[in-house]
């Protein structure tokens, strides 16, 4: 019977992927209000339990794609691709009101670009400090601390090693967690409580599931705006960090 269950389970991939991330979201939510009446929103939970379970799949396997090296969870691999994120990113963005995107005009246009560069140069001053000074490996992790997705994409166009691509990955996935769980605790005091200003912060902190989490926490109306920028903000960020911030980089430190 349990052969049985494993091979089901196995052959339908995607749909056992779903049904373990839905039963992950409902203990995290779960967690959220029991333990911590909501302060610590059920998105950061679910990330951290993530993280646990990607560890544990590859403390099991020896393999280097977490839970999804076992195989009745290997459609956790595709549900976790690229092509869903994007299609959950852009779905997401679809929900915003082309009036109020119009309010944000300049601001929000600063705002990508300020997030970008100063994401950036704490990454670089940060690779500084632990020791690296080829301007491959500095411009990499810089790109990850401005998101975990254009440290990668930056890595990879660069010829970075491995071993500093998971490291720019690593700087991109505490940002966002540190932004999903800050968020609700600093909304009021920075008037994050309107449309325009949602964007002006997605577009700052350009991290969109710690921008999405955040603001669901604070005000879910805010969340299709504050994807809206950070969905630029990596588009951008994969744009210009691996050629004008990487020639900076070069010039000074090459």
């Amino acid at each position: 019977m349990i052969d049985s269950l494993q091979s089901i389970l196995a052959e339908n991939g995607l749909i056992t992927a779903f049904a373990v991330v839905g039963i992950t979201m409902y203990l995290s939510y779960f967690l959220s209000d029991k333990l911590t009446k909501g302060r610590l929103h059920g998105s950061a939970i679910a990330i951290l339990l993530g993280l646990l379970l990607a560890y544990i799949g590859g403390v099991v396997t020896g393999g280097e794609s977490g839970l999804a090296d076992i195989q009745i969870f290997s459609g956790i691999g595709l549900m976790g691709g690229a092509m869903l994120r994007d299609l959950a990113i852009v779905a997401t963005a679809f929900g915003a009101s082309i009036e109020e995107i119009k309010k944000a005009g300049f601001s929000g246009i600063v705002a990508l670009f300020a997030g970008i560069v100063v994401s950036f140069l704490i990454g670089v001053v940060i690779a500084l400090l632990f020791g690296y000074t080829d301007p491959v490996e500095i411009t990499t992790i810089g790109g990850g601390a401005a998101t975990y997705i254009v440290g990668p994409v930056v890595g990879t166009a660069l010829g970075a090693s491995s071993e500093v691509i998971a490291l720019s990955i690593a700087a991109g996935l505490v940002k966002s967690i540190l932004v999903m769980i800050a968020t609700p605790f600093f909304a009021k005091l920075i008037g994050l409580d309107n449309p325009r200003s949602a964007m002006v912060f997605g577009g700052l902190m350009g991290t969109t599931s710690g921008v999405a989490g955040g603001l669901a926490a604070t005000d879910p109306k805010l969340v299709p705006y504050g994807a809206m920028t950070a969905t630029f903000y990596t588009g951008l960020g994969c744009l210009i960090v691996p050629s004008f911030l990487y020639f900076l980089v070069r010039t000074f430190a090459g």
